[in-house]
């Protein structure tokens, strides 16, 4: 298992926060693994959320059960948003926020380009290998993905 992967729940998740969802994994060592769920919208936009009520009106996915109280993002425009983890060739988790949104108002980089996750899933050393080798999870290509 790699950063980069991309991971489909089976219906043995049927019935839990993960059932039918599609994860990105951006972080995978020997902590543990990272990621996040890229295919469940969230019910509101990013201004709709008190801090950002001035900003555009930009979709949020939901990214996991952990950590909802904090904005997370994946992007490929590291020519634009510093400071962003290199995930795989052309996606970036995570940099310059301030700059993100800057940008996303001003329409320089759309939901082409970056994707917002409120939470993330996070699995400790070996127990996303457990869940995989238990049939929760499968990994998909890439191709069958559209983040972007």
């Amino acid at each position: 298992m790699k950063a980069g992967t991309f991971l489909r729940s089976t219906s043995l998740l049927d019935d839990t926060f993960f059932e039918q969802t599609i994860i990105f994994i951006t972080e995978h060592n020997e902590k543990g693994a990272m990621g996040f769920v890229v295919n469940r919208l969230f019910p509101r936009k990013i201004n709709e959320l008190v801090e950002f009520k001035d900003c555009a009106a930009f979709p949020l996915y939901e990214g996991g059960p952990v950590d909802q109280e904090h904005l997370f993002f994946i992007h490929q425009r590291p020519d634009l948003i510093k400071g962003g983890d290199q995930v795989t060739a052309h996606i970036q988790l995570g940099g310059d926020f301030k700059a993100a949104m800057q940008y996303i108002n001003d329409n320089t980089i759309t939901e082409k380009d970056i994707r917002i996750f409120i939470g993330y899933c996070g699995w400790d050393d070996q127990e996303l290998e457990a869940e995989i080798a238990e049939g929760s999870w499968e990994a998909i290509q890439e191709t069958e993905v559209s983040l972007f």
